[in-house]
């Protein structure tokens, strides 16, 4: 590890994935590093997301996976390219966890979950002298130091060479991100896009026998279509609305739609493997006595709960087969809201790239840098969101390291330390 004649400190706000990336590169290059979070442990989003499967990036070729990023897409190439998807499983298996690619591209460590790694992470940082003040809750500026209130409500004043917000976006508040920072920020001058809810479920009035019976039942192997837009996967039939996987794929454009126009038709195709024609002959078959519902599950092999959907569209269900199919292949739904921020598994909005330079520092305030899901950027899940959060943090402290004049070969034994570790 490099040393210097004297260690500056840096202090970095919030113990999230892009918090404690930038905390491993400063600690290795010799910096004094403390990282405030007003939880009681770290990481807590990170191990949410790992109750289902951490999916940390994606396999696909790089270029088609920088557009996931959408309009932001040109300020997160650089970081992006810095430390890629490649570089995430390197440093991940660093730590002694494995990775592997699943059948969708997306990459998971074999534990499948996110305890072990954020275990092993912690430790490393341990040895590298980062230190931790848990339960300290950030209040903003007060004449050049940051604010902090302890566990015990008591103020408490630091005065650091640098500072580095990573305070995540403004979903799942009781997780630790609930978006406090925008008000304390928008004080100083700086600029914050609105948050918004960003891969996100959306509000639908279900009838009662859908609610009652299908609550919580599974779409699968179906394509939603919106705008020209086709996306394969699942769905779920929540009690006020439709989430998973297909819509969150979609969420952003259906939420700018309901924004601009106050609704957004979506279409469901409940057979996306059948071409219509094909579906039509299937339903031109002799029903023989039997009920619609078995016949539909029979001739078009619909669930349950896809009859269900196609009842709440058309209760008088077209007879004739062609117009049947066409149904079957396009069941609109007309989506008039987004379930909250709260809820919501990211956020869209935050601090535009304009109100930062080229190391994503604050131009308004030298010497604060930003990184994470505080940036003004959306991506939809797939691995897209660790990625960014984690590339986004190593830039962070990229720029740190770059403002307190480390040279770059301590800079450059950092970033390749942190890939290369096994």
């Amino acid at each position: 590890m490099p040393s210097y004649p004297s260690s500056p400190e840096v202090a970095i706000v919030g113990a999230g994935p892009a918090g404690l990336i930038a905390a491993e590169v400063l600690g290795r290059a010799g910096v004094s590093v403390t990282v405030y979070d007003q939880m009681p442990s770290v990481g807590r989003k990170l191990l949410m997301a790992g109750r289902g499967g951490l999916n940390l990036t994606h396999s696909e070729e790089f270029e088609r996976f920088i557009t996931r990023y959408a309009e932001a897409a040109p300020q997160l190439r650089p970081p992006i390219e810095a430390f890629r998807p490649e570089d995430l499983r390197v440093w991940c298996e660093g730590l002694g966890q494995e990775t592997f690619v699943g059948s969708s591209g997306r990459v998971f460590p074999k534990a499948f979950k996110a305890s072990p790694l954020l275990r092993a992470w912690l430790s490393r940082l341990e040895g590298l002298g980062v230190r931790f003040a848990l339960r300290h809750r950030w209040q903003g500026f007060d004449d050049g130091s940051l604010a902090f209130t302890d566990a015990a409500g008591e103020p408490v004043r630091v005065k650091p060479d640098a500072t580095i917000l990573a305070l995540g976006g403004g979903s799942w508040p009781r997780l630790g991100s609930d978006g406090t920072w925008v008000d304390l920020l928008a004080r100083r001058g700086v600029a914050v896009s609105p948050l918004r809810p960003a891969n996100m479920g959306f509000t639908y009035p279900w009838s009662e026998v859908m609610r009652s019976r299908f609550e919580g039942e599974p779409l699968k192997r179906i394509a939603l279509a919106f705008e020209g837009r086709i996306v394969k996967g699942e769905a779920i039939v929540t009690a006020d609305g439709i989430e998973g996987g297909a819509v969150y794929a979609l969420s952003a454009r259906l939420r700018d739609a309901i924004g601009e126009r106050g609704s957004a038709l979506l279409h469901i195709d409940l057979r996306p493997d059948l071409p219509k024609d094909a579906l039509a002959k299937r339903l031109s078959a002799p029903r023989k006595g039997q009920s619609a519902s078995t016949f539909l599950r029979k001739s078009a092999g619909l669930s349950p709960v896809g009859i269900a959907l196609l009842r709440e569209a058309s209760p008088a269900l077209p007879v004739e087969p062609d117009s049947l199919a066409r149904l079957i292949k396009a069941v609109p739904l007309r989506l008039t809201g987004t379930k909250s921020l709260e809820r919501a598994i990211s956020s869209a909005g935050g601090v535009p790239f304009t109100e930062l330079d080229e190391h994503l520092m604050l131009r308004r305030l030298p010497g604060i840098f930003v990184a994470g899901e505080m940036l003004d950027w959306e991506a939809p899940t797939g691995g897209y969101l660790l990625q960014a959060s984690f590339a986004t943090g190593i830039a962070a402290a990229k720029g740190v390291l770059s403002r307190l004049g480390i040279p770059d070969a301590a800079l450059t034994e950092s970033l390749s330390s942190a890939t290369r570790q096994t």
